[in-house]
Order: structure tokens, then sequence, then C-alpha cells
């Protein structure tokens, strides 16, 4: 089973993943973010990788993460990239990680991109307002990637808020389910108990 959770930056959809994973069983459920296949542009100076539009898909390397998918659901192992957002570039190293029932895709662009849409058994898009996802973004950024406050706020205005409209937004119309305002016990619980009935049934 193929899960894939979209939404907006700070929407709340990697909160409401890891409480799928644990609500499961992390030997049962495998978390993929497609943030962990960002492009890696070592050709470029650390200036000018800061510079890139980190919100449109052309930055991502999904053609790996469908390979990837594709690979585990054939009962093998991959070898998943590791990503430096401090550095805006690739680990040399890499994590092995193996198959299990249940792969849940988690990023804001999973659902606009049609080549893992088609992976998918269950489409999930969390759709929270842009001001609480903007506050989460800033408090997210500048504690954990060693952003500044005017940093973040620039790129938000720049390519965040654009992409937003342009790619991730209208993605919501392939969703199966729709989770309001971020964390949602009731729509949790939902996906955790389609999730069991199909270990069940399998």
């Amino acid at each position: 089973m193929v899960i894939g959770i979209a939404g907006g930056s700070g929407s709340g959809k990697s909160t409401i993943a890891d409480r799928v994973v644990s609500g499961i069983g992390e030997h049962r459920v495998l978390l993929i973010e497609h943030d962990s296949y960002y492009r890696d542009r070592p050709e470029l100076s650390a200036e000018q990788r800061a510079k890139i539009n980190y919100d449109h898909p052309d930055s991502l390397e999904t053609t790996l993460l469908v390979e990837h998918v594709e690979a585990l659901l054939a009962g093998k192992k991959i070898q998943q990239p590791l990503y430096d957002f401090a550095e805006h570039a690739r680990q040399v190293d890499t994590v092995e990680v193996e198959s299990t029932r249940v792969i849940m895709l988690e990023g804001i662009l999973v659902l606009a991109e049609e080549a893992l849409r088609d992976l998918m058994d269950l489409k999930i898009y969390v759709d929270t307002d842009a001001d609480l996802r903007l506050a989460r973004r800033m408090e997210r950024d500048i504690r954990d990637r060693g952003r500044t406050p005017d940093s973040v706020l620039e790129q938000y205005l720049t390519s965040v808020r654009p992409m937003h409209l342009q790619f991730v937004e209208p993605s919501k119309r392939y969703a199966d389910i729709i989770i309001p305002e971020g964390y949602n016990l009731s729509a949790v619980g939902t996906v955790i108990g389609m999730i069991r009935e199909y270990l069940a049934r399998e």
C-alpha cells in the first residue's frame, strides 16, 4: 500500500505522517520524505544554491523517488539520499532502507507529480490556513535549518507562496481525503483505521 500525504509548507503533514507511523508501527510503515530527494548541485556555489527555488517541482529528483518506490514495491532495498538543508546539498552518505507493507510518501509536491500519484493507493491533502503555515515554517527554519527571520520571509514571498498557488494548492483536487487545519485527531484515526484494515485483509 502506498500513501501520499501533501499540503503546503507548515501545514502539519509531517506531524500527521509521524502520528500514522507511530499508530501502526515503524516495522510496518515506511515514511519517505520527498525533501530527501532535492537535486544535488555541486557545480554551484553555496550562494547560488541558496537562491534556487526549492518549491518548484524541478528542484526535486522525483524520477529517482519513483524508481525507489517501485524497487520497494518489488521487495528490494534502496539507498535513500540524505539532504543537508543548511548547506543546500546532498550528503555523501545514504541510508539503506528495506521494504515494508505500507509506504508513506510525504511532501508538498507528492500529489502534484503524476508519476507518484500513479503509484498511490491513498492520497491525502492537509489543508491549513496560510498564516498558520507561515508561522510554523518560520519557527522550523530558524530552529532546525539555521535561517534568519528575514531570509525565511523573503523565501516565502518570492518562492514558497507563488509555488504553493501554482503547484501545491491545485494538487488538492487529486486527494481522496482532505484533512482540515493541520493535525486533526479524527482524520488521523480514520487513516490509521484504513491502513489496519488493509493490513488485516492482506
